[in-house]
């Protein structure tokens, strides 16, 4: 007991000397070091301790989706946060979240992977059920009262006593399509059903990296509901029927952009996000999401063994309005935050997917339980698939 209280004395003191600016923070960390006040030396309330202290002047591990988004994230959210913190954000890409997990299974270790820009309530259980999920404490983040009750709402059914995400931003996956080529009429008249048009064989793109998109249009082009998927087989025949007609399956959203922007294809599915992009640019590229189209949330997931306390000022820095609502017309997806709360511009109201109402009630989402528990036997078969099988 008195060692707890000496450590703990000794560290107020400490903190006390770096708020009055008599040592550096610097000379902070190496005086913790010499106590042995640090992670997992001395148990739990050094811990505790430890992490605290490293919330000022520390490095945070960002993994995202790269391109305009990453761009938008460096320029609205990081920058300024790393001017009013001191704290670095240290901004990598993935080519999906299935990359990042097999990194991290195979090093035994969550070292250097921090806060990933997670794809939605699917991945939000993944990541938990695998152990890897934390308990953000949501007052450090008192921004989060802005934040959409029907976004949230799904990821507190999974973790009902805490969370290890905050939502951020949703969109769509739907259908792009080239208008010098394809009409709105015949696109409307198609739906899902434009991705398996025979005489654009060789101009048809596809989202490779994920079976459950591809599943999902397999679904609604074989007439089911994609949430309550009776034949799969019928499913993976239309995955086949798509596949002898694509030119290419693109693996992130700048490869999709570049593929559109160059006319090597005229129709794939695509992020509602990135073709804002492209209209923005003067690319003659519209977009419809066809009934029962896919809709998704992504959240800023907190890895286990991260520094919560850092963690959890950088979530709330992202999640105060002016940053939120910056990095929306950015990236050009909807931020997370409550339209009916928080007044926003239209360079946001204006973006696709966008819900006045804050409801969300008009996008059909994954049900994590049905899509998760169909992943080992479905994504297999996907993969057969894609290779020609």
């Amino acid at each position: 007991m008195t060692k707890k209280m000496d450590d703990t004395q000794r560290y107020e003191r400490l903190r006390e000397a770096v708020g009055n600016g008599d040592i550096s923070r610097r000379s902070f960390f190496g005086l913790l070091g010499s106590a042995a006040i640090t992670t997992g030396l001395t148990g739990g309330i050094m811990t505790t301790m430890a992490n605290q202290a490293r919330a000022a002047g520390m490095e945070l591990n960002f993994e995202g989706w790269g391109g305009i988004v990453s761009e938008a994230l460096r320029k609205h959210a990081f920058n300024p946060y790393e001017a009013a913190t001191g704290n670095k954000v240290i901004d990598a890409t993935f080519g999906g979240e299935n990359e990042v997990l097999t990194k991290i299974k195979a090093a035994g270790s969550t070292n250097g992977h921090n806060i990933l820009h997670s794809s939605g309530v699917n991945w939000y259980k993944r990541w938990v059920d695998n152990g890897y999920g934390v308990e953000l404490n949501e007052d450090n983040i008192p921004n989060i009262k802005n934040v959409m009750e029907s976004i949230i709402a799904p990821f507190r059914e999974i973790t009902p006593n805490s969370l290890s995400a905050v939502p951020y931003d949703y969109g769509t996956t739907g259908i792009a399509y080239n208008t010098k080529y394809v009409s709105e009429e015949e696109a409307m008249a198609l739906g899902a059903d434009l991705l398996l048009k025979k005489d654009l064989k060789g101009k048809i793109g596809g989202w490779g990296g994920d079976w459950a998109n591809r599943a999902w249009y397999g679904a609604l082009q074989s007439g089911q509901d994609p949430n309550n998927i009776q034949d799969w087989d019928a499913v993976w025949d239309k995955a086949r029927e798509h596949r002898d007609l694509v030119l290419k399956y693109w693996g992130s959203g700048a490869e999709l952009m570049d593929l559109l922007a160059k006319e090597e294809i005229y129709v794939t599915e695509a992020w509602s996000g990135r073709v804002a992009a492209l209209k923005k640019q003067g690319h003659p590229i519209a977009y419809m999401d066809p009934p029962n189209g896919l809709a998704w949330m992504e959240s800023m997931f907190v890895l286990k063994g991260s520094p919560v306390a850092a963690a959890e000022e950088l979530l709330n820095f992202m999640l105060a309005p002016e940053t939120a609502i910056a990095v929306a017309a950015g990236q050009n997806y909807p931020s997370s935050l409550d339209p009916t709360k928080v007044e926003m511009p239209e360079s946001v109201s204006s973006l696709p997917a966008f819900d006045p109402t804050g409801k969300l009630e008009g996008l059909v989402f994954r049900d994590p339980i049905k899509w998760n528990a169909a992943e080992k036997d479905q994504s297999k078969k996907w993969n057969r698939v894609k290779k020609g099988a």
